[in-house]
């Protein structure tokens, strides 16, 4: 099993920053590809970004690229999402998750734990 506490949420103005972390806990974290994904009331639940096992490859979706940076520090078993410039369409619940596999570009259905969620709200 592995454990995962997102923290980090909050409200911001539009054009302002905030950066989100995960706290893993349970497993080896380097076995592990790490994403964020979000959903934002009435939609699905959407990709942001994910960072692979040894943190060398990164997968961003189109709508974030350039603003958010996905990292992870090893010593600390967290992973983190740096949003800069953020728009009123990126409010949204805000979930880490581990994937086991080898792909940063997999889909949600393809990862194995979650945490539970860190509400973003930007005004405009």
């Amino acid at each position: 099993q592995v454990q995962l506490v997102e923290s980090g949420g909050g409200l911001v103005q539009a054009g302002g920053s905030l950066k989100l972390s995960c706290a893993a806990s349970g497993r080896t974290f380097s076995n592990y590809i790490m994403g964020w994904f979000r959903q934002a009331p009435g939609k699905e639940r959407e990709f942001v970004a994910a960072i692979s096992r040894r943190g060398g490859r990164t997968h961003y979706a189109e709508s974030v690229k350039g603003r958010f940076t996905i990292s992870r520090d090893y010593a600390k078993n967290t992973v983190s999402l740096q949003m800069n410039n953020l728009k009123p369409e990126d409010t949204a619940v805000y979930y880490c998750a581990a994937n086991s596999g080898y792909n940063v570009a997999a889909t949600q259905y393809e990862y194995d734990y979650w945490g539970q969620g860190t509400q973003v709200t930007v005004s405009s």
